[in-house]
């Protein structure tokens, strides 16, 4: 067989094409960044999870842990405010969840953050009733996760639709400080259509939230998600493939769900895709992992990537919950106090936050600021009727009054009243 130019020179040509083609047709795929091989941090910094495999035969422990008593005087009378803003703030948290992991890893949410929420569900395709968990009729596995999270918020709708006025959705590997959950949702109304999370820029014009970092929707959100798009084909995904948070994060694109921005008002942000450890220590996260490109605002590493009143954390591992319960609500530094303002300043990106919230803000910072100017109004009409001294007057009386006190104890000689005579000395 005699192999001529031409016959290379086209096999050539369909080799390029072909191989074109495929990239072409891969680079339009949703690849989730659960399925990105980024650059691994070394191995000596390689502590924690980056995936949910590198967790599958995590396991908490086997005996029940024991907590303090809230009636130690350490705690008595700590949470007050917390338990006023849970009545004022209502979040039910859904946790997804598997059979398999029902002991080893739900029963440690239970036992730890999942008991701060107003309620709490496990959704799964088996019912424990001792775990609170549900069973719906959906496939496991990573392939379904859009069937499980569509038919879960499901379900939330039709059962626990007023009980709450927003809805978490978790997994059995985030942890959640549910009291910064409030603080931060509390300038916000459940009847605004708005979603809060950690923020990915992909594929979506508004961006998506994170599924592992947890998510929160409002009330509103939840019902048109339930009612306006998860019926449409033309605004939702139908079948039970798709990665689950970027496509929620389509559908609450096209029913007008906001994105909103859950950094704190120093930009530092509060829900996380990994343990505090990754976010907190450089090294963990390589330079050229997919997080930095991935993510909405511009992050850091070290301690200025993180809000005193973070969210959320995820791939954490069972031991590690009752790890950060000790840390978070038991161990103090004795004499350090919390000073959180309230109503909690607003996020930078103002676009992100509904135009009545704004407006609130704006009354409720003026109305603190007039009421601080009568205050300081009436202190001055009060220092005219009664002058604060200086420094030197407050001095002089102090000396004026300690030379009284000493004359009380030794009556002074009145030189002019004979009757009087000289003390002796």
């Amino acid at each position: 067989m005699v192999i001529n130019r031409s016959f290379i020179l086209t096999l050539g040509t369909g080799m390029f094409c072909g191989f074109f083609s495929f990239y072409l047709i891969n680079s339009t795929i949703t690849v989730h960044p659960r399925y990105i091989e980024g650059i691994s941090p070394p191995h000596d910094l390689e502590s924690h999870a980056h995936n949910h495999e590198a967790l599958e035969d995590a396991a908490g422990p086997s005996e029940e842990v024991s907590m303090h008593s809230g009636n130690e005087a350490h705690h008595a009378g700590e949470s007050e405010e917390a338990e006023h803003l849970k009545g004022r703030v209502r979040v039910l948290c859904w946790v997804m969840t598997n059979p398999k992991n029902h002991e080893k890893k739900a029963k440690h949410v239970k036992a730890t953050w999942a008991r701060r929420c107003n309620k709490f569900v496990f959704i799964s395709s088996q019912e424990d009733k001792e775990l609170g968990a549900v069973a719906l009729n959906v496939g496991e596995g990573r392939d379904h996760l859009w069937e499980k999270t569509k038919a879960a918020f499901v379900y939330v709708y039709n059962n626990h639709y007023n009980d709450a006025d927003w809805f978490l959705k978790a997994d059995d590997d985030t942890y959640v400080i549910v009291e910064n959950l409030r603080y931060m949702l509390s300038p916000y109304s459940g009847t605004q259509p708005i979603w809060f999370g950690c923020r990915f820029k992909k594929f979506i014009k508004q961006g998506y939230m994170s599924g592992g970092a947890g998510y929160v929707l409002s009330r509103e959100a939840l019902r048109r998600f339930v009612e306006e798009a998860i019926p449409n084909p033309k605004k939702c995904r139908q079948d039970h493939a798709g990665a689950e948070d970027v496509e929620i994060g389509k559908c609450m694109e096209n029913i007008g769900v906001k994105a909103g921005d859950s950094r704190d008002s120093l930009g530092r942000g509060r829900f996380f895709p990994f343990v505090p450890e990754h976010h907190l220590v450089p090294g963990h996260i390589g330079p050229k992992n997919w997080y930095w490109h991935w993510i909405y605002y511009p992050a850091k590493v070290g301690l200025e990537c993180c809000s005193d009143t973070a969210v959320s954390f995820h791939y954490v591992p069972p031991n590690k919950m009752y790890e950060l319960e000790y840390f978070l609500y038991h161990l103090r530094p004795y004499g350090i106090n919390h000073r959180d303002p309230f109503p909690p300043p607003l996020p930078p990106d103002a676009s992100s936050i509904p135009h009545q919230v704004i407006e609130n803000y704006k009354t409720s910072f003026s109305a603190k600021n007039l009421k601080a100017t009568d205050v300081e109004s009436k202190q001055q009409s009060e220092d005219k009727i009664n002058p604060i001294t200086t420094g030197e007057e407050t001095k002089e009386e102090e000396n004026k009054k300690q030379v009284r006190d000493e004359d009380k104890e030794n009556p002074a000689t009145d030189l002019h009243n004979d009757n009087t005579k000289p003390k002796t000395v």
